[in-house]
Parts: C-alpha cells; structure tokens; sequence
C-alpha cells in the first residue's frame, strides 16, 4: 500500500510530523495485547465481505411462492432457500458486535492520558492502523450492502413466514439459531442503508458518553488528525505519487470519511461546522477529484450517514458541494 509516508497533522507548522505507516505497522509490546484482540476479529474481515459479495438472494423462489400461495413444494423451497440465508445475514450481523467492542478498545488506547491523541497516533501506529482497517471493511461492507436490495427482500420473507405461525411440516430449527430478539435486532441493523457505519458511530458517541472523566477533544482531535492525515496523503502529489496502487486511495479515502462522519456524531457542533477541526472543503475536494466511480458511494455516506451536514450553521458551499 505504498512507501512510509511522512504527513503533516494539519497544515499548521507547529503541528509534529510523524510516518503514519498504513502498510508495515507492526504492534509494540506495548500495543501487541489490544492489537491481537483487534487482530483476532480483522483476520475474519475478508471473509465476511466475500460472503456478502456473494449473496445472491432468493427472489425468484420468493416470488414464486408468493404467486402461488397454495403450492406447497414452492412453499417449501422458498423456506429451505432464504433460511441459510438468514444464518448468513446472522454471521455478518454477530460480526458487527465484533467490530464495535474492537473500534472501543483501540479508542481507549488512543485517547487515554497523559499522551495527546497526535502522541498516540505517532507512537502507536500499529493501533492507528488497525483503525484505519476497521473504517476500511466499514465503508466496503457498506457500499457492497447498499447494492443488494435481496437482503431486506430476504429478511422480510423469513419474518412474515415465522409469524404466519410456521408453515405446516417444515423445519422450523432456524428459530433455535434466529429467535424472535435476534430477528430484531437483526432487522434494525439492515434496515440502516449503512449499518457498520452507525454500528461504529453509535459506538463511538457510547464510548464518550460511558467515559465521562475523559475529555471529548481526546477522542475528537484523534479523529481529526487522522482525518487530515488523510487529507494530506490524497491531495498531495508527492505523496500520493509513492502508493504502489490505486488501492491505497480508496483506503485513505474510505478512512478519511469514516473518521468524518464519526467526528461529525460525537462532537456537538459536528464535521460541517466552521470551528471543526476538520478542513470540509478540503476533504471534499479531494474525494471530488478522483474518478466519480470511486468516490459516489463515499460522498453518499458524508450525505446520508452524517449528523450535522443540514444544521444551519454549515456553510452553504460546503452543502453545495455535496449536492
């Protein structure tokens, strides 16, 4: 993904520079016990974006038993088709938990006194960069969900057939696997058009609100530095010149919105503000000058998924931008 690369914080010349390696980080042994349990869950990352890459949907089998609600066998081969379905929609569900108790552990590394979040980034790169890794898959997943309207279509039909009071002789064991609680749950998560990323950004804004005694701008200026280290990475030919390939764009620009829209759900005054933190008009910029085939689903997530984009106190070019 590219050489070390060295980047400003912010544009500011008091601020420190510091390497932000995203390839070759590895944990300190001050960072190896949360950067295994972090491990532990990024290793199944892969897996879980091929599985939702792959899902095809049951909507041709569901259509036909709902044209023909007297046909028993297409009935049953509606049932027998969506239920591995729903174990699948379960697997990507359980994984979410996963992430969002991985996403608070390395918050607590990073923000936690004496050190700044600028001295955390720095010294724990390896942290940093399994951060990076998580916001990734998060923005991915998303974008991959977003494009499979099956799994709603899926998920609805294997609801209505388990309240219709189970059908007559079928095998109804996937309630031992889904019951009505996890259903749910279930169904909260994919009814969000980005459900990982309002799985990180409520975690995020419980991870402020369970720490009282830590103060907000640690968590807050941890997500802005790495937001402008981004920044400065994309925009900045001589950076951006050394990735290896166009793989580490997509990656800086995926982490780059994902720290905003976390940033614009904990601070008060959000991302769009003018005393944020954040240089909007920059970030957008930048995601504004790559290919549009790249950057649509990004710019999308900074419309939709964002807290604060329509308060009155974001300026209009900003909401013009992203119009």
């Amino acid at each position: 993904m590219g050489n070390l690369l060295k980047v400003l914080t912010r544009e500011i010349e008091n601020y420190p520079h510091f390497f932000l390696d995203f390839e070759n980080a590895q944990p300190t042994d001050g960072e190896r016990e949360v950067w295994n349990q972090v491990n532990s869950v990024l290793q199944d990352s892969e897996n879980i974006l091929s599985g939702l890459q792959a899902y095809k949907g049951a909507g041709q089998e569901i259509r036909d038993a709902i044209q023909n609600p007297s046909d028993h066998m297409l009935q049953e081969r509606a049932w027998n088709s969506v239920c591995p379905l729903v174990i699948k929609l379960k697997k990507f569900y359980s994984f979410s938990l996963r992430l969002e108790e991985a996403l608070k552990s390395l918050l607590e590394c990073l923000t936690c006194p004496p050190c700044t979040p600028t001295q955390h980034l720095e010294k724990e790169q390896a942290l940093a960069k399994q951060f990076a890794e998580i916001l990734h898959f998060t923005l991915r997943f998303d974008e991959l969900k977003m494009r499979i309207p099956a799994i709603q279509n899926d998920f609805s039909y294997y609801r209505r057939t388990i309240s219709r009071n189970r059908i007559n002789n079928m095998n109804l064991d996937i309630e031992n696997e889904v019951n009505n609680e996890m259903a749910n749950r279930m169904s909260l998560f994919y009814a969000e058009a980005t459900p990982m990323l309002k799985t990180l950004s409520n975690a995020t804004t419980n991870f402020v609100t369970e720490n009282k005694t830590l103060p907000l701008e640690n968590t807050t200026d941890c997500l802005s530095t790495m937001a402008s280290v981004c920044k400065v990475m994309l925009e900045t030919p001589e950076y951006s010149s050394r990735f290896s390939s166009e793989d580490t764009l997509l990656f800086c620009m995926r982490v780059m919105v994902g720290v905003i829209i976390l940033y614009d759900h904990v601070h008060p005054n959000g991302a769009f503000n003018k005393s944020s933190k954040i240089d909007m008009k920059g970030c957008i910029k930048v995601l504004k000058d790559q290919p549009a085939d790249n950057v649509e689903g990004l710019l999308n997530a900074l419309k939709f998924t964002t807290k604060h984009l329509n308060d009155e106190s974001t300026p209009k070019n900003i909401r013009t931008m992203l119009q």
